[in-house]
């Protein structure tokens, strides 16, 4: 966000939205709250939350037309309460208007014998893998939602697991037992069947086929499934199937303390290294007051470009023998692992290095850093040369990826999509750009976009994007500040360490960072940055104490792995691989 769309976005006051808001549906349904991220959030009347999102997203002027997160928090055992008392659920949308450059957040509160509430999927199809999920999670239900099931736990669990009283620890639950009829039962849950999801199992007295991709297959890149219904070779509907890789880093991140949860965040675009450290520690800072020092914010952006040509290198190299080319994930692959020789000396870890904190980053850089990415800036500009003749300018890629996959904007973002896929389309969005965090502002750097919305747009994109953070990483090369890499505030856990040995009482504050973590004053933060696949947002609610009340991760898998079927409708079989690795998820990313 440059200066003056900054003045512009901040310049629109909540009045403006809570009039509007009140006018459509009374002076009672709608309650302004103020928030730690001076996001605008109105609480709801439960039975007005449609015609709200309605009027937010269609009537009021510069609309809010991406739904950018939906999720809910368990209010039972919450001591500070910031809305309507007598609620045992919130239900909290996020909305982004990219005319306003502003974020709204609508808040519902809800008890649990209450009726369901109303669906959005009517407003947004990115809505119904959302709805699904906090039923599966909190156990809400929506009325008129085409297929309200679970979605990343298995359908026979039993339980919601973000709810409050549900166990967060396996040696909260007692043994593990998979006896013959249990197994049988899984078994049977995991059939697939076409008339669940709205799909004929036959057509003019002709039979599709339905035809099981994954879970364990190499194109899908891990523990994916996709079922796809056919006419032959070519692909009628498609539905994918996720959660194999859900590991509960949610729950696990209203256990773990504020300071010890970071290292949980490197697992989830477990691609993107410290980059999801930055939107976690975002939110924190937010809720704590911290002001990162100057030299911290550029060591973060160095960082943070650095694993962004981390993880593309690996689509790159991967993307390509996703659609036959066997040589370039070698090339790719061999310099990332001289990317990984840089952080390793930097941060004493490769993929997983854990080493951003609340306040700045952990240590220093170190002696020798300037020369080793000064090398690989000469380094890898000749390398992505060559991989354009291979890859780019290729024939067979060009035919396999021009014109397939593709939306439009507008598509885009009604499914919620961000990042590349989003650029592709030609839309010039870029959060760092758009909403400047940790410094970006003062980078120079272009938004690469394409013109057709294809899967060789969406490559395109990415490949300018690394050369756009080869520029950045130079930047903060020759213009990094002095002073600490850590702010000295109290909440900023922990302590330096080199002060720790000097005197008891900094040795004592470091040890009860380390173990107990920092009470963060009540509130809530969005963190929101331009990850390695799109937007990647952290919403952290505080109580008050060591832990995080609620942790949501919002991840650009999510909501781009849900436009698959739209995407795959009338192509053939390979086509789907293309625009599988087009797409650039994790899997971990999709199911945290």
């Amino acid at each position: 966000m440059t200066a003056s769309t900054e003045t512009d976005a901040k310049s629109i006051p909540a009045a403006v939205i809570g009039d509007g808001l009140q006018q459509k549906l009374g002076a009672t349904a709608v309650t302004l709250q103020t928030t730690a991220d001076e996001i605008l959030t109105f609480w709801i009347a439960r039975e007005s939350a449609h015609d709200a999102l309605v009027y937010l997203k269609e009537e009021v002027d510069q609309p809010y037309r991406m739904l950018y997160d939906l999720t809910a928090i368990d209010e039972r055992m919450r001591i500070h309460p910031e809305g309507p008392p007598a609620s045992d659920f919130t239900l909290v949308y996020h909305l982004l208007s990219f005319d306003r450059n502003q974020y709204v957040r609508i808040k519902v509160p809800l008890k649990r014998d209450q009726p369901p509430i109303d669906t959005s999927t009517d407003l947004w199809p990115a809505a119904n893998w959302y709805e699904r999920e906090v039923w599966d999670m909190f156990g809400i239900r929506f009325r008129g939602h085409p297929h309200l099931e679970r979605i990343l736990m298995p359908k026979t669990w039993v339980g919601h697991p973000l709810c409050k009283d549900h166990p967060a620890r396996a040696t909260e639950m007692g043994p593990f037992q998979l006896p013959d009829e249990k197994q049988d039962a899984e078994q049977e849950a995991m059939r697939f069947r076409p008339e669940d999801w709205g799909m004929r199992p036959s057509r003019d007295g002709e039979d599709f086929i339905f035809l099981n991709v994954g879970p364990q297959h190499p194109g899908t890149h891990g523990v994916l499934r996709v079922v796809l219904q056919l006419d032959g070779e070519e692909i009628v509907d498609a539905v994918p199937e996720i959660g194999f890789h859900h590991r509960g880093a949610e729950k696990m991140g209203e256990r773990q303390s504020w300071h010890t949860y970071i290292p949980y965040t490197d697992r989830i675009d477990y691609l993107g290294g410290v980059m999801n450290n930055m939107a976690y520690l975002m939110a924190v800072e937010k809720l704590a007051g911290i002001v990162v020092p100057p030299r911290a914010q550029v060591i973060r952006v160095m960082l943070a470009e650095l694993f962004r040509i981390i993880s593309h290198l690996v689509w790159y190299g991967t993307f390509a023998q996703d659609l036959g080319q066997l040589s370039p994930v070698f090339y790719t692959f061999n310099d990332r692992e001289r990317a990984f020789g840089i952080i390793e000396a930097i941060c004493g870890a490769r993929m997983h290095p854990n080493w951003f904190r609340i306040g700045g980053v952990a240590q220093d850089l170190p002696r020798g850093w300037e020369t080793l990415i000064r090398d690989f800036l000469k380094y890898l500009p000749p390398r992505l040369a060559e991989y354009d003749k291979q890859v780019m300018r290729n024939r067979i890629f060009k035919s396999r990826t021009k014109g397939v996959g593709t939306f439009t904007t507008e598509e885009a973002i009604e499914w919620g999509v961000t990042g590349p896929g989003l650029r592709a389309c030609g839309f010039e969005w870029d959060f760092r750009k758009k909403q400047p965090y940790s410094g970006y502002e003062q980078f120079e750097f272009d938004v690469p976009t394409g013109s057709h919305g294809d899967c060789y747009d969406r490559g395109a994109v990415r490949v300018e994007e690394m050369r756009q953070s080869l520029r950045i990483i130079e930047q903060c090369v020759n213009n990094m500040p002095e002073g600490t890499y850590k702010s000295l505030q109290p909440l900023a856990c922990p302590p330096l360490k080199e002060r720790t040995m000097h005197d008891i009482e900094t040795l004592i504050t470091h040890f009860l960072g380390v173990s107990w973590g920092p009470m963060i004053p009540p509130g809530e933060a969005l963190g929101a940055i331009e990850a390695t696949k799109g937007n990647n947002g952290y919403y952290l609610v505080s109580d008050g104490s060591t832990t995080s009340y609620r942790t949501r991760i919002r991840t650009p898998s999510f909501a781009h792995m849900q436009m698959l079927p739209l995407l795959v409708r009338g192509r053939m079989i390979p086509d789907l691989f293309a625009i599988l690795g087009a797409m650039d998820f994790v899997l971990a990313d999709v199911d945290r």
